[in-house]
């Protein structure tokens, strides 16, 4: 075989691993429900109510990549996950999606919008919502769906 034949037969196969990697992976494509989606979000949620970081860091791929709302500090491995949450949670959140755009794709799903975040202080009891954007990746991850991503950023601008 010719150099230019070792050359389009490698560019072949390259286009067809990426084209399918599912398949390449030995995996089945699998797709999630809007519904699913926000069955995803419920578990992410009643998870904090836990208090666990524990709880919440299962929740997340092996690889994720946690931008959370109130740290400067990107999280990018299972312990830097967990570590965002050991703090975070003291504050008793709770989450609500005020608007959502949802893409389904094979074995990923996206969630993007607007949610209102209810922090408790633990000193006084005083309630406080924090108005922020977010976004969710899902991934399918060791036979279930996991957050690949995570970012969530307060609203830059007053709420009017």
């Amino acid at each position: 075989m010719s150099i230019k034949g070792v050359i389009a037969l490698g560019a072949a196969l390259g286009v067809a691993a990426a084209a399918a990697p599912a398949a390449a992976q030995g995996a089945a494509c699998k797709a999630k429900s809007p519904a699913e989606l926000e069955r995803e979000f419920d578990k992410f949620n009643a998870a904090w109510a836990t208090k666990d970081p524990d709880k919440v860091a299962k929740l997340f791929t092996k690889s994720a990549v946690l931008l959370p709302t109130v740290s400067n500090q990107a999280r990018t491995t299972p312990d830097g996950v967990r570590d965002y949450f050991v703090s975070f949670l003291k504050g008793s959140p709770q989450a609500r999606i005020d608007s959502s755009t949802i893409k389904l794709d094979c074995n990923s799903a996206s969630r993007l919008g607007t949610w209102t975040v209810t922090l408790t202080d633990a000193a006084t009891g005083q309630k406080r919502d924090v108005k922020a954007r977010y976004s969710f990746i899902y991934r399918y991850e060791d036979g279930g769906w996991k957050i690949d991503h995570l970012h969530s950023s307060m609203m830059p601008e007053p709420a009017a």
